[in-house]
């Protein structure tokens, strides 16, 4: 087979799903500097309102669950590169999977799409696990139309702000003892993020279809044990003391996991799952001949970690684990509900006028939440964070992308944020579980006191509760909102000042 063209872009026009994702994200930008014309298909384009590339790109508004819309999206398109999962989605995410690739893979069909490019993971052992099995069976789904698939299975994705990263990050860190489940030992091939968009950037330029699955992996065959003793000396820590068990479950050691990373359970559970199994390429299912490794070889370990502890210091971190929306909990209404669905909305407005430029109160407002925290009342916060991630929610351990600056579909702690306009306005919406829809704003704004230009900073905080148990949680929560949202905008422009 005909290995890819060296100069990329072919004119050819390009779809990446999944790009408000972690690997989507990056891979637009990708294929940009390669030339490539590139459409990105979005349940809502405000997801990626924030994105650097936006402009540059053809936004088609379209969910893979509804053929019309699917199918319109792919109109005119060569090459389709299929990076949708559920795993956050319930305990059936599986099925959700499988009803998604194969209405996919039809409307691909009908729309006269060339080339099918999925990102699946590597699943060669007998035992799989459930997360692994449904990846595989979503690339099986997909090779039931006429489009060629081409299937690539990586492994663990060492990159900052993967989840697998931060999950081998945190764990290093807070862990110089640990007991752990048998599965560190388990062997494990993982792939530095450059050298996954290289391979599915190279995918997009190939001179013919290709159809076949494909293991992609690192040059280093190694155990997650040797990962986070290879983190530690990286990091300057001391040698991890490692005390294996048999007792431990992936359901225990997702619970673990959850209490000691930023990564909630409901997302540890299917990666500790696939830990369970060995996650070694095979030498027969390799890529080169088609697209050969990059030109200076795939990173080992070691450099790959390097790199994204550089990416993270220089606060260059392109795209998150968390940047896809949060599953909300099962009774909460959606986020595009009509405005009458919630029928009433309680409001918690202050304001402050504060003897400043509103530029330096503003960045204060926008470095809120991750390392600077929220102003005040932090065992407040974190007890509410705790709760959550007892419950099964986010919690605020995801922190944020930057910290100094927000863009559109940032994650923060507990909340995403919603709206921007820098320098005037934040909207924050709360990914926590909550019985209802909860907002957090602020806006800021210079006015004239005195004969003096001054700034006045308002916070509001909204609720929309969901039936009796919704409303009861609002006047539960009231007094520690009396406490917390003044203490707030105090400590804002107290933060202001010394600044």
């Amino acid at each position: 087979m005909d290995s890819a063209k060296s100069n990329l872009g072919s004119g050819q026009k390009i779809l990446v799903t999944g790009a408000s994702g972690y690997v989507g994200g990056r891979l637009v930008r990708q294929l940009l500097t390669g030339n490539f014309q590139v459409r990105v298909m979005v349940r809502e384009k405000r997801k990626i309102s924030g994105q650097p590339w936006m402009d540059q790109v053809e936004v088609a508004v379209a969910n893979a669950n509804d053929y019309a819309s699917t199918e319109k999206a792919l109109e005119g398109i060569h090459t389709a590169f299929y990076l949708l999962h559920s795993i956050n989605m319930g305990s059936n995410f599986d099925e959700l999977e499988a009803t998604m690739a194969r209405n996919f893979t039809k409307a691909a069909e009908a729309a006269g799409v060339k080339q099918i490019v999925y990102l699946g993971g590597i699943a060669n052992d007998k035992h799989i696990s459930k997360h692994l099995q449904s990846r595989a069976n979503t690339g099986h789904v997909l090779t039931e139309g006429k489009v060629p698939v081409l299937e690539m299975r990586a492994g663990i994705i060492i990159g900052s702000g993967s989840a697998s990263f931060e999950m081998l990050r945190h764990l290093t860190h807070r862990l110089p003892i640990m007991t752990t489940p048998k599965w560190v030992s388990n062997r494990t091939q993982p792939i530095a993020i450059r050298d996954v968009l290289w391979y599915l950037s190279h995918a997009a330029a190939l001179e013919k279809p290709v159809d076949g699955v494909f293991d992609i992996g690192g040059p280093e065959i190694l155990s997650y044990a040797d990962m986070m003793q290879t983190f530690a000396k990286l990091s300057g820590l001391r040698k991890r003391w490692i005390i294996k068990v048999p007792v431990l479950s992936p359901g225990l050691s997702s619970l673990w996991i959850g209490l000691v990373t930023p990564v909630p359970t409901a997302l540890a559970r299917p990666l500790v799952g696939s830990l369970i199994s060995e996650v070694v390429a095979d030498p027969e299912k390799s890529l080169n001949g088609i697209i050969d490794p990059p030109p200076e070889g795939l990173l080992h370990l070691a450099k790959s970690i390097e790199l994204a502890l550089s990416k993270i210091s220089a606060h260059d971190v392109e795209t998150r684990w968390s940047d896809a929306t949060a599953q909300p909990a099962p009774w909460a209404k959606a986020q595009n509900d009509p405005d009458w669905a919630g029928e009433t909305t309680y409001r918690d407005n202050r304001s402050l006028i504060i003897d400043l430029p509103s530029e330096k109160v503003w960045a204060r407002v926008e470095t809120i939440g991750g390392e600077t925290g929220w102003y005040g009342a932090g065992y407040l916060w974190f007890l509410r964070g705790l709760l959550d991630r007892m419950f099964g929610g986010v919690g605020l351990r995801r922190g944020r992308r930057d910290s100094d600056h927000l863009r559109i579909g940032d994650s923060l702690d507990f909340w995403r944020v919603e709206e921007l306009e820098p320098g005037k306005h934040l909207k924050l919406y709360a990914e926590m579980i909550l019985p209802g829809k909860a907002w957090l704003e602020f806006n800021v704004e210079p006015v004239i006191e005195d004969g003096k230009t001054k700034t006045i900073i308002t916070q509001t905080a909204s609720y929309s509760p969901r039936g009796l148990g919704g409303q009861l949680y609002w006047y539960a929560v009231l007094p520690f909102h009396i406490f917390i949202f003044p203490t707030m905008l105090r400590n804002i422009a107290k933060s202001a000042r010394n600044t």
